[in-house]
């Protein structure tokens, strides 16, 4: 007859510690996956402060995710990505439909970062040159955060509705956004005030997007290397002088240099010595 042990304790204790150690250990692996993945991800709509690069994938490996350039924002218009967002954690980008960039003169959310993710020397140079024009300093208004698009087909004024809401909010007023004078064809008496956006000014602060008076923005802000095309290099505008320039800065081909061929030395060299001999 076999006696039975009695059932130890420590022993069943130990047993779960492990399995409940071993169940933390999946479901913060699982975490960690799905924090990995939204750090990975990025959105090509995502506003970055002024001073970044075009280029987001440049400005995500720069960037160290240290936050002072949200802290040096007087507006609180930057905040970083949580992954609630559709973008790199930790990252610092802006919602003009809630807080646009109110363009501060002394840019202080670029001076603050520690590293080129933010570099005041990319807005050294404007979008459109001008001809004998000489910048030593960097200007806000060369800012390229974005670039401000219509809704033509639900935007009030497009629609005949008086409506300039955000043409007065444009920080660059008839630069960035100018009004076009259209006669009123369905009515015959009434005329359009259309607002027009000139990418060469625009710096996609996005003050129009949160001026906007319908329920939704029917003038939003995107990355500009979402919203504009690129006519390429070969087309050149002749009623441009500094278009017109690229023809002559067009440098010719450097010529191959061809590598030596032995055996011609050779001949030309066997040559030369019966020619001698003779």
């Amino acid at each position: 007859m076999k006696i039975q042990k009695p059932p130890n304790p420590q022993r069943r204790q130990a047993l779960l510690k492990i399995g409940q150690n071993t169940g933390f250990a999946l479901f913060g692996a699982l975490l960690w996956g799905a924090y990995i993945n939204v750090a990975k991800a990025g959105s090509t709509h995502i506003l970055r402060p002024p001073g970044a690069s075009e280029e987001d994938s440049k400005f995500i490996a720069s960037c160290i995710k240290c936050g002072l350039c949200v802290e040096s924002c007087p507006f609180y218009t930057l905040k970083l990505a949580t992954p609630n967002d559709n973008t790199t954690l930790g990252t610092p980008f802006f919602e003009p439909r809630k807080v646009p960039c109110y363009m501060c003169e002394d840019i202080p959310c670029a001076s603050a970062c520690p590293t080129d993710a933010l570099d005041l020397k990319r807005l050294y140079q404007p979008k459109k040159m001008e001809e004998n024009a000489q910048y030593t300093q960097p200007s806000i208004n060369n800012a390229t955060m974005g670039v401000a698009v219509v809704d033509a087909k639900h935007c009030v004024a497009y629609a005949g509705i008086q409506c300039d809401a955000c043409y007065r909010a444009c920080p660059l007023i008839d630069k960035a956004i100018v009004l076009e004078y259209k006669r009123n064809e369905r009515t015959g008496k009434h005329g359009f005030l259309l607002p027009v956006v000139d990418s060469d000014y625009c710096t996609g602060c996005g003050m129009c997007e949160r001026a906007c008076v319908t329920e939704l923005p029917t003038i939003i802000v995107f990355p500009r290397n979402v919203a504009l095309g690129k006519m390429g290099t070969n087309y050149i505008k002749g009623w441009d002088k500094l278009d017109e320039n690229r023809l002559f800065e067009q440098k010719e081909p450097k010529p191959k240099a061809q590598k030596p061929d032995k055996k011609l030395d050779e001949s030309l060299e066997y040559l030369n010595n019966s020619l001698g001999e003779l």
